[in-house]
């Protein structure tokens, strides 16, 4: 299982009218960061520059590192954050962070900073309209290390996570240490005693325990949940993800308190519907401007992490929680509800046989474009693709860059910006990229495809087209199910079921039955036009009633419903009125005022 021995590379797949056109920027393995085009033209290399991760800025400047702190001593320290012009000058560094003395080594200031870093003007790194980070000037939200002994959470040196915000100038404005709030994370009693006993040690310095390893952070940002009077949602407040605890939450900037959480534990009635969320990375929320702003997206890698009680797979109880594919969430702070999802399932992949084909138990991220597609880098494999609401892949890059001293293609991040940023470059011309058919490939000196000869046995029977008759029983009701996108409100549409379609059928006064499924993005729109609709006071008197199809299958079919969503109007035990499919606000209220008339 894995890569095949040989592959292309580049651009494999790109379709214009689909994929949103721009550049984008990631860092080559021990290389330097590389700014590509859409067919993968390679438009500069800054040799060199480190990039944990690289990040462009409007004007062609570009963010990364002059270099990592020696693995000996420090676990993922990077030494500085700079700023460098499109000619590679060095326009603003930070280091100021703590002064290191390390053995045999000169001292010197480091920022320690790892995994992230976010720009004012812009909450997440990447482009939102209206939401420029500020090329020159501004403050900066850096994540990074610091070593300290707390032994609430373990007798071992620990490596802590910090947030920090500099100024231009690189004086400390604010700091928070989440070792001061392991109170708040939710561990219980058998992740407590795994985590206390191996708090994830790793070899540097002579052993630490990187015991949370958060490896994403960013402002919330303006969002609708703040707008409508949620003030955990305020738009300061800093949301990161932990891949070691299995946690995601949002901290309070002023307090430094968590006040949004997501694990460390998937099992709550809460939570069950999201299934365990393993080992994340980049985890943020949409921000403003974009399509699902205010939603939280993250790459649930899978793979292995986690504190909790010992089981065959951890018998320590560390990194106890596996899975060997990935997931990309979409999911609603408010709610909970998966509002989108893009897993093996959604990649018509046969699931758990061959669920590993999208997986990369570490690194990744995801980016959510102007146009609704999503950008999702696969990073273990160094694949990067870009796939519509709708799942189909328009843009495909496979990296071609493998390390010297180390045997892969990874890609720790990779964001896509508009042409604009970077204004030194002409717009480049963007050709089609058609996937070739597999099956036809050849090497140059291979036989080309076909039997040289076919014979037919007489008797046999035809291939079974079900996976069934497989060792391991594939795409459960669960997988095939797609995620739940809206709730509900049970007091303005009181839920139907067969039982109650006798007493309904009763009725003289009219009735409005809405006919869909939770899983339906066209029920989900048509519900949320609906309940606009019916709170208007001229519509506020009539009963409303829904009727979930995919639990109650027989009365749809009784009903004569084939189309979702399906509106009814009832009286009198008849049916008085229809109204199928996706609709526009005004012809909804049309068909309401006619009912009514």
């Amino acid at each position: 299982m894995g890569h095949p021995s040989v592959y292309p590379t580049g651009t494999t797949i790109y379709n214009p009218e689909k994929a949103w056109g721009g550049y984008t920027v990631f860092q080559a393995l021990e290389r330097g960061a590389v700014l590509v085009d859409m067919n993968g033209t390679e438009l500069r290399l800054w040799e060199g520059l480190h990039g944990f991760p690289n990040k462009i800025l409007p004007g062609g400047y570009i963010l990364g590192h002059s270099g990592e702190r020696d693995s000996r001593y420090g676990m993922q320290d990077m030494v500085d954050l700079i700023q460098v012009d499109w000619d590679g000058n060095v326009v603003w560094k930070f280091n100021g962070y703590e002064h290191i003395t390390d053995p045999d080594l000169p001292p010197e200031w480091m920022a320690r900073v790892h995994h992230d870093y976010q720009r004012s003007g812009n909450p997440v790194g990447y482009y939102a309209p209206g939401q420029e980070p500020q090329s020159i000037g501004g403050n900066t939200l850096l994540l990074a290390h610091t070593n300290l002994h707390n032994e609430r959470i373990s007798d071992k040196l620990l490596l802590d996570d910090t947030i920090i915000e500099v100024d231009w100038q690189g004086n400390i404005l604010w700091e928070w240490r989440c070792s001061d709030h392991f109170d708040e994370l939710g561990f219980d009693d058998d992740a407590k005693t795994a985590l206390y006993n191996n708090p994830n040690l790793r070899k540097s310095g002579g052993g630490m325990g990187d015991w949370m390893h958060i490896n994403s952070m960013s402002a919330l940002g303006p969002n609708p949940w703040f707008d409508q009077g949620d003030t955990r949602f305020h738009p300061d407040n800093i949301i990161w993800d932990a891949r070691e605890s299995n946690i995601i939450a949002i901290i309070d900037k002023q307090s430094g308190n968590i006040v949004w959480q997501l694990g460390p534990h998937y099992n709550t009635p809460e939570l069950k519907h999201i299934g365990w969320i393993i080992g994340q990375h980049h985890a943020h929320m949409i921000p403003a401007g974009l399509p699902g702003a205010g939603n939280i997206l993250v790459f649930d890698n899978g793979g292995w992490a986690g504190y909790g009680a010992p089981n065959p797979a951890s018998p320590d109880g560390v990194k106890n929680a596996w899975r060997d594919h990935s997931r990309v969430l979409e999911i609603n702070p408010v709610t909970l509800d998966i509002v989108w999802r893009y897993s093996p399932y959604e990649a018509g992949i046969p699931h758990p046989t061959d669920a590993f084909r999208f997986y990369s138990p570490y690194i990744s991220n995801i980016q959510r474009l102007p146009n609704g597609n999503t950008l999702i880098n696969e990073g273990a494999n160094g694949r990067l693709f870009e796939v519509t609401v709708d799942h189909e892949i328009v843009w495909e890059f496979i990296s071609p860059y493998w390390g010297k001293t180390v045997n892969t293609n990874m890609l720790y991040r990779a964001y896509r910006v508009p042409y604009e940023w970077v204004p030194q470059l002409s717009r480049p011309q963007e050709t089609p990229v058609i996937a070739p058919d597999n099956t036809q490939l050849r090497q140059p000196g291979a036989a080309t495809p076909g039997f040289a000869s076919v014979i037919r046995i007489d008797g046999t029977r035809p291939y079974k087209k079900s996976g069934d008759a497989l060792c391991v029983a594939t795409d459960s009701e669960d997988l095939k199910r797609s995620p739940k996108l809206f709730s509900v409100n049970r007091e303005r549409f009181a839920p139907l079921t067969a039982n109650d379609w006798t007493e309904l059928a009763a009725q003289a006064e009219p009735q409005l039955l809405l006919v869909g499924a939770e899983r339906c993005v066209h029920c989900k729109r048509l519900y949320r036009q609906l309940e606009t609709i019916l709170d208007n006071e001229e519509y506020r008197h009539i009963t409303s009633h829904y009727l979930d199809a995919d639990h109650h299958i027989t009365l749809a079919e009784k009903l004569a419903v084939r189309t979702l969503p399906t509106l009814l109007w009832i009286a009198n035990g008849e049916e008085q009125a229809r109204l199928s499919g996706a609709q526009q606000p005004e012809r909804l209220r049309q068909w309401l005022a006619e009912q009514q008339a």
